[in-house]
């Protein structure tokens, strides 16, 4: 699926020039909105759609390609973005798989990417979700006070398995918490029954179910069928709609780092990031006719870094230039803040993500709601 808006040109000042060019601002954006992680994608695409055609006096044109969870096509679409559509920024993708792929050609072509997904950042790669590290930190720490001692694992066969795990045991290990199974499910898997005996064998005291959209309820639904009475924990990618969904009561009473744009509606207003997140949903809702989620968020702040961005670039060069995409990566790195609806973020040279604790709150599913922990 290709949408493309409406080019249009606008009048604007850059490069220390005299005399004012025509000019427009190509965000090209490669989303997972078919397949097994659509309902972390659509959202995205979504709250892409939503966003400004100018920023200041600037035109912006939106090309938006599907690449369906494959990174082979989150590859070919990043080219195209950038050799066909002459794209001064990547938003994309969805998935750590094609967003890790995307990165060689952002790494190649000297473009910015803007990853959706929670990835190691690269030369030209920025990555918006709250870390593994981050979230599994505040997971552990739930753990810990609610006096877990033996934890299953049960994710992804897949990079986020690997890496969520690596997080987990970096912290649970020094908590006093023995990770005793490793489990490991396909996305796109209809039955998890012998990973489910094998945790429940173990003995846990908690499971971290490490997965991500709606196939993040199935391991969960089985423990319920099978008799298990522990807790049960996931990480930010199950913070959505159709999860509640497809979970239903199976997942009540369950746990979830998330970041605070889940809860925004009952955060304290002193908190930087409330008012702007609420305006968000209420102009996706009356779009779109349903609830905006976290990935909704990770792409509106895609647009909120870009915009920050924009002048000091424009002071370097025009658009449509590789000297414009490396003035615009420099803009980014410059570690002032940047205020979305996601998080507040201090992206500087080291540092391409820019989050803190600041930037998770613990949930529990409760009346099929997520609700912040007291």
């Amino acid at each position: 699926m290709r949408i493309v808006s409406s080019l249009v040109l606008a009048t604007a000042l850059f490069a220390g020039a005299a005399h004012a060019q025509e000019t427009t601002l190509t965000i090209g954006a490669t989303i997972t909105a078919t397949g097994a992680a659509a309902s972390l994608g659509i959202p995205e695409k979504n709250a892409i759609e939503l966003m400004p055609e100018t920023i200041g006096d600037v035109k912006v044109r939106y090309i938006i390609l599907d690449d369906g969870g494959d990174p082979g096509r989150a590859v070919r679409n990043a080219r195209q973005l950038v050799e066909e559509y002459n794209a001064d920024v990547i938003i994309g993708s969805t998935t750590i798989p094609n967003s890790l792929a995307i990165g060689e050609v952002a790494n190649q072509t000297k473009t910015p990417q803007i990853a959706l997904a929670p990835i190691p950042a690269t030369d030209f790669v920025f990555s918006l979700p709250q870390t593994a590290d981050l979230m599994a930190e505040g997971l552990v720490l739930h753990m810990k006070e609610q006096g877990v001692k033996r934890a299953a694992y049960l994710g992804f066969a897949d990079s986020l398995g690997d890496h969520n795990y690596h997080a987990f045991t970096k912290y649970a290990e020094p908590a006093g918490i023995e990770v005793v199974t490793n489990e490991r499910f396909a996305r796109n898997d209809t039955s998890v029954t012998a990973q489910v005996l094998r945790v429940m064998q173990s003995k846990p005291d908690a499971v971290f179910i490490s997965a991500s959209g709606t196939p993040a309820a199935l391991p969960q639904i089985e423990l319920k069928g099978r008799g298990y009475k522990g807790m049960s924990y996931f990480l930010h990618g199950v913070i959505n709609r159709p999860f509640l969904r497809v979970g239903a009561k199976s997942i009540e009473g369950t746990y979830a780092t998330a970041g605070p744009f889940s809860v925004a509606r009952a955060l304290p207003d002193s908190n930087p990031i409330k008012k702007g997140a609420i305006e968000m949903m209420e102009a996706y809702s009356a779009k779109f006719g349903e609830e905006a989620s976290s990935f909704s968020a990770y792409a509106w702040d895609a647009y909120e870094i870009i915009k920050a961005a924009l002048p000091a670039a424009l002071d370097k060069a025009a658009p449509g230039t590789e000297e414009f995409r490396i003035a615009l990566k420099d803009a980014i790195e410059r570690g002032e803040d940047v205020t979305g609806v996601s998080a507040v973020y201090r992206i500087t040279k080291d540092d391409h993500n820019g989050l803190d604790e600041r930037a998770r709150v613990m949930v529990t599913v409760k009346d099929n709601e997520f609700h912040p922990v007291d």
